[in-house]
């Protein structure tokens, strides 16, 4: 069984950056594809950003929303995923979850429910 736990979330200004973090423990995580989705109050969870496994080429993909301000990284462990978001706005405001899961195919990689393993999530609030 695989744990994701996130850290890095707060509360910032526009313009501002943070960098989220989520390290995955238990199992074996180190070939999965793993990504950030979140979901603002009131609203449904939407994908933000993946990197595939090493397996799949290891690429990334982002939302159009974050395309360009958002960077998703994976550290050489492999049990570490980072999210770097810069120029963030309001509307960026969301809690954050880490997610993972094995063999998940490409045109799977923005749909949630393809992904096995689920972090508790990290606030993240973008004041005006």
């Amino acid at each position: 069984q695989v744990q994701l736990e996130e850290s890095g979330g707060g509360l910032v200004q526009t313009g501002d950056s943070l960098r989220l973090s989520c390290t995955a423990s238990g199992g074996t995580s180190a070939d999965y594809t793993m990504g950030w989705f979140r979901q603002a109050p009131g609203k449904e969870r939407e994908f933000v950003a993946v990197v595939r496994s090493r397996g799949s080429g290891g690429r990334t993909y982002y939302a159009d929303s974050v395309k360009g301000r958002f960077t998703i990284s994976r550290a050489s462990t492999r049990n570490t995923v980072s999210l770097q978001m810069n120029s963030l706005k309001p509307e960026d405001t969301a809690v954050y979850h880490c997610a993972a899961g094995p063999g998940i195919i490409l045109s799977s990689i923005r749909n949630g429910a393809a992904y096995t393993y689920w972090g508790q999530g990290t606030q993240v609030i973008v004041s005006s």
